[in-house]
C-alpha cells in the first residue's frame, strides 16, 4: 500500500514539472540602443542614457555614418539596455519569483579589407548597472554596480565571407550574474572607452583593434517565474512531510533500549540533509533583496550531496560480509577512506562556488571565466566533477552487486528455517532487492543530473548552443527532487525500529511470523530491514 502511494507520488512530481511548469529559465536578447553623449567622459560617470521613455537618449543608427558627419568618437558613445522589453505597446516589468538575471554580451563587428581584425582581442568595458522601481519617476535610476572589465573577445570569419558586409563570428562576453531581481526594472550603460589612465596616472590606449562595431546584443537569462512557484509549492509540501516523519522516526528509535545504529545514525543526518535543502526560503525573496540566495542554494545542494553520497557508502558497506574493521563495530572510522574521497570533492565544489558567486555578492560583472586561466580551471573543473561522479556511481553499483551476492549466498539457508520463518525472510529480501534497485536508479539519475547541471551552468558563458542543448527540462528536475524526498521517505519507514511483538518458535504452530533476531537484547525491537542486515552479517540459525 505503501509503496503504491508512494509511487504515484513519483509520477505526479514528474507530471507536475512536465506538464503544469514552464521552462526552468527563460532568455531574451536585447538589441543595445547606441546613444549620442556628447561630453563623453568628461561629462562624469552620474549620467543614465536609456533608450525608451520622456527621457530618452538621442540615438544613433550606424556609428561610421555619424562619425564622419559630428567628428564623434567612441567615448561619446554609450551603449544601452533597457529591461525588459516592452511587449504589444505595454512596458513588462520583473516579478521577484524569477530570482536572478544573468546577462551575457555578443558583438557584431563587421569586415574591413584593409584592416583585417586579429583572432583576439582584448575588450575594454565601462559597465554599470541601474534599477528603478514602479512608481519611481521616468529617468530617476539608481546605481546597483559598476565595474571597470577586461573581456577576451574571440573573432573568427570563413575564407568566403571575407567580404565587406558580412559579420565576424565572435565568441560570447559573459557580462553580469545578479542573484536577486528585486526591483522591476534595469538599465545597463556600456561604454568601450579609448584611453585609461593606469596606477600611474599614465594614459593608456585601449580598445584600438577592436574593428568596426556595428551592434552589441544583450542575451538575458532569468528563472521562470512560473517554475519558481511550482518549485518552491513542492518544496513548501515535502518540507513539513519530512519533518513529521524525522521526528516520528527518531522517537522510535529513542525508546529502544540500545543505542541508535550507524545506520540510523545516518538517516538522521541524511533526513537532516534533506530537510535543509527543502527549506522554502525563496518566499522571503519576494519581500526582501538576498542576492546571496544562489550561494546559500549551492551550500544546501552540497550538503545534501555529500549526506547522500556518504549515506549510499554507508548503507551499502553495512550489508556486505567479510570486510574487515568495516561495519558497526569500528563506526564511521571503518569507512573514513570512501568519507575523506566524497568530503574532498564536496569541499572543492564549495571552494569553486565560492571563487564565483562568492566574489560576485560585491562584483556581479565578475566573472571566472573571463581569462585564460579561469576558463581552463572552471572546464577542467566541471569535466574531473562529471568523470568523479561517474566512478562513484560505478563503484556504487560494484558494491551494491557485492551485496546482491551476499544475500543470494545467505537465502541458501532459508531450506533450513521453518516455513512461517521462510516466508516472513522470502518477504523481506525481495522488499530488500527492490529497494537497492531504488537506490540505484535514484544514484543514476541524481549524476546525470549533477553532470548536466554543472555543464548547463556555465555553458552559456563558452558556447550558447550546448547551453540550449543541455538546458534542463522542468519534468526531469521536479521528478529527481521529488524523487530524492520520496526515496527517502521510504528508508525512513523502513528502517524505523518494528512496533510489532514477535513470537517465539512456540508460536510457529499457530501460524504466526517469527522476527530473526541474532543480536539479542541490544538489537530489541528491530525493524524488518535492520533485521535483514543482522542476518547478511551473522550466521544464520533457526
Amino acid at each position: 500500500m505503501i509503496g503504491s502511494v508512494l509511487l504515484v507520488c513519483q509520477v505526479f512530481c514528474f507530471l507536475v514539472g512536465a506538464i503544469w511548469a514552464p521552462a526552468p529559465n527563460n532568455s531574451e536578447q536585447f538589441l543595445a540602443t547606441k546613444c549620442y553623449d556628447s561630453q563623453g567622459e568628461a561629462g562624469g560617470g552620474g549620467r543614465w542614457f536609456q533608450p525608451r521613455g520622456a527621457n530618452k537618449c538621442h540615438s544613433i543608427d550606424k556609428i561610421a555614418d555619424e562619425a564622419v558627419t559630428t567628428r564623434m568618437t567612441a567615448d561619446n558613445v554609450v551603449f544601452a539596455v533597457q529591461m525588459p522589453l516592452p511587449r504589444f505597446g505595454k512596458q513588462l516589468d520583473y516579478s521577484r519569483w524569477q530570482q536572478n538575471l544573468i546577462g551575457v554580451l555578443t558583438a557584431d563587428i563587421e569586415y574591413q579589407e584593409e584592416d583585417d581584425m586579429e583572432e583576439r582581442v582584448i575588450v575594454m568595458l565601462d559597465a554599470k548597472l541601474g534599477f528603478r522601481n514602479k512608481g519611481d519617476k521616468d529617468g530617476d535610476w539608481k546605481e546597483y554596480a559598476r565595474s571597470f572589465e577586461a573581456r577576451n573577445l574571440d573573432c573568427t570569419i570563413d575564407v568566403d565571407k571575407k567580404v565587406v558586409g558580412y559579420y565576424y563570428n565572435c565568441s560570447m562576453l559573459p557580462l553580469f550574474d545578479l542573484g536577486s531581481l528585486h526591483h522591476d526594472y534595469y538599465l545597463l550603460n556600456v561604454r568601450l572607452p579609448t584611453v585609461y589612465l593606469d596606477i600611474k596616472n599614465r594614459p593608456v590606449h585601449i580598445n584600438e583593434k577592436l574593428g568596426k562595431l556595428v551592434d552589441l546584443w544583450l542575451i538575458g537569462i532569468n528563472q521562470n517565474g512560473g517554475f519558481t512557484q511550482i518549485w518552491v509549492t513542492l518544496k513548501s509540501i515535502f518540507f513539513p512531510v519530512i519533518v513529521v516523519e524525522m521526528v516520528w522516526f527518531w522517537r522510535r528509535v529513542t525508546m529502544l533500549a540500545r543505542p541508535p545504529t550507524l545506520l540510523e545514525k545516518m538517516l538522521l543526518s541524511l533526513g537532516a540533509a534533506l530537510t535543509f535543502l527543502n527549506l522554502p526560503i525563496e518566499y522571503f525573496t519576494l519581500a526582501f533583496e538576498m542576492p546571496w540566495l544562489n550561494l546559500f542554494n549551492d551550500i544546501k545542494q552540497g550538503v545534501f550531496y555529500a549526506n547522500l553520497l556518504v549515506f549510499w557508502l554507508i548503507f551499502a558497506g553495512e550489508h556486505l560480509i567479510g570486510d574487515t574493521n568495516v561495519g558497526e563495530s569500528e563506526g564511521l572510522i571503518g569507512y573514513w577512506k570512501n568519507l575523506a574521497v566524497v568530503l574532498f570533492g564536496c569541499l572543492c565544489l564549495f571552494v569553486f562556488d565560492m571563487c564565483e558567486r562568492g566574489v560576485q555578492l560585491q562584483n556581479p560583472f565578475y566573472s571566472i571565466w573571463v581569462t585564460d586561466l579561469g576558463t581552463n580551471l572552471a572546464l577542467g573543473f566541471i569535466i574531473l566533477a562529471g568523470i568523479s561522479a561517474g566512478l562513484y556511481f560505478l563503484f556504487l553499483c560494484y558494491m551494491i552487486r557485492k551485496v546482491f551476492a551476499t544475500i543470494s549466498s545467505r537465502t541458501a539457508s532459508f531450506q533450513h528455517m521453518s516455513h512461517i520463518r521462510r516466508l516472513h525472510y522470502q518477504g523481506i529480501v525481495w522488499r530488500f532487492k527492490f529497494l537497492m534497485l531504488a537506490t540505484v536508479f535514484t544514484a543514476a539519475l541524481t549524476v546525470i543530473g549533477f553532470i548536466i547541471g554543472q555543464v548547463a551552468e556555465g555553458a552559456y558563458k563558452w558556447d550558447e548552443e550546448l547551453g540550449e542543448t543541455l538546458e534542463y527540462t522542468s519534468g526531469f528536475m521536479t521528478g529527481v527532487y521529488g524523487m530524492w524526498n520520496i526515496y527517502i521517505f521510504g528508508l525512513l519507514f523502513l528502517y524505523a525500529p518494528s512496533h510489532k511483538q514477535w513470537g517465539n518458535d512456540d508460536n510457529l504452530s499457530t501460524g504466526e511470523e517469527v522476527e530473526f533476531d541474532v543480536a539479542g537484547p541490544a538489537a530489541s525491537e528491530p525493524s524488518e530491514m535492520s533485521s535483514l542486515t543482522d542476518f547478511i552479517r551473522h550466521a544464520a540459525t533457526d
